[in-house]
């Protein structure tokens, strides 16, 4: 069976910078926007033109410097954010621009204060003005995950009628399950005329801790984009992490899904963001976080010394991760100490790390991480190589 591309739209520039705090200058998004082309993404949507003069530079620079992937501009469904968003991309050669409005009831009732069919009058007319500035529109509604399918399905009929080229079905408050943000989409792909002549885009956020799973549920029902950001950072809990969205489609090949992101750069991706906006990974982050590859139970690192595949079903090397970490600690065995000890220049016998082993765990008890250096003194202390 042949597989289907899932297209990678990152949107760290624009979604992961209105994290407070994270904000970065023109000069360290157009290294972001550099590292992301080469890495394969498809699309980067680099900013909100008509928020600032600074985000309006920062689209116009970048696309400038981009050299494969589409550049995408937000805009609020307003002729003068469309404009501008138009004047910002006009470098670009593949420009996007990306328009909406909320669609749920309690956007239309409470956040905009208006009716069903002022919505989809004014997300027609969005459409169709950023349509005479470029070919490539994106429509987001808004809040999607919490909109009836029915209007959700008239309004995507209505855009696409005006010349929409991506719908975007954000869950934009994380409240979607997988299984119910999945069937959104199928519901969709089978009820919205002309739904096969444009690109479903999944915009997720982690509220609850789905993002990434709701985004994978959109793909197996059909959408064939995913909006996401390195590390998973975004409004609030964050987005759709792209390091998993790559991962979970490389090690399940039997979804029939592939992306063009390059793998072996998202460990230095990952620093990068990370480093230029000051924000912490948290250690325990799938695939990028300090821990993802290391061991410091016994069992466990019994077993992956043994064979790695036992406990990690990612070679860290598609990661761009050089090695797994055995980290020594009052939970690790002998076998792990062994292999640490072999490192810094110790072949202990089976008698000599018996010996070792119970000065070991004396150290560990007191110390929470054994280090390299450590393992010299607490060799010495056991006196096993003096015989």
């Amino acid at each position: 069976m042949n597989k289907d591309k899932v297209q990678i739209f990152d949107t760290t520039l624009r979604d992961g910078e209105q994290v407070p705090g994270c904000k970065l200058d023109t000069a360290q998004k157009l290294i972001i926007a550099s590292r992301l082309d080469e890495m394969g993404v498809d699309i980067i949507e680099a900013g909100f033109p008509v928020s600032s003069p600074g985000d309006f530079l920062s689209v116009s620079e970048i696309s400038k410097i981009v050299k494969n992937a589409t550049v995408c501009g937000l805009t609020r469904a307003v002729k003068n954010d469309i404009d501008v968003a138009a004047q910002a991309l006009q470098y670009a050669k593949r420009p996007r621009i990306h328009t909406g409005i909320g669609t749920s009831e309690s956007h239309i009732v409470h956040k905009l204060n208006t009716t069903k069919e002022d919505i989809i009058a004014r997300a027609k007319a969005a459409v169709a003005h950023a349509k005479t500035y470029v070919e490539d529109v994106e429509f987001y509604a808004e809040d999607a995950g919490r909109t009836d399918n029915a209007f959700l399905a008239q309004v995507c009929e209505e855009v696409i009628k005006s010349g929409a080229t991506v719908l975007n079905i954000p869950d934009t408050t994380g409240y979607c399950l997988p299984d119910e943000y999945g069937a959104k989409i199928k519901y969709l792909k089978e009820n919205v005329k002309g739904i096969d002549n444009v690109t479903i885009s999944c915009h997720c956020h982690n509220d609850l801790g789905m993002a990434t799973a709701n985004s994978i549920a959109g793909a197996i029902n059909g959408a064939r984009q995913i909006e996401c950001t390195i590390n998973g950072i975004g409004e609030r809990a964050g987005n759709t992490a792209l390091e998993e969205v790559v991962m979970v489609f490389k090690q399940h090949p039997y979804l029939n899904l592939y992306t063009d992101v390059n793998s072996k750069q998202l460990n230095e991706m990952s620093r990068l963001v990370s480093d230029s906006m000051g924000m912490m990974v948290q250690p325990n982050k799938a695939i990028v976080g300090a821990n993802a590859f290391a061991h410091s139970s016994g069992i466990h690192q019994d077993g992956v010394i043994k064979n790695r595949a036992t406990y990690e079903i990612i070679d860290p090397l598609d990661v761009g991760v050089n090695e797994s970490s055995i980290i020594l600690t009052a939970r690790s065995g002998r076998a792990a100490l062994a292999y640490r000890a072999k490192k810094v220049g110790y072949e202990l016998t089976k008698v000599q790390l018996d010996i070792v082993y119970v000065e070991f765990l004396k150290f560990a008890d007191i110390k929470k991480e054994v280090l390299d250096e450590d393992i010299h003194q607490i060799v010495e202390a056991s006196k096993c190589l003096q015989a």
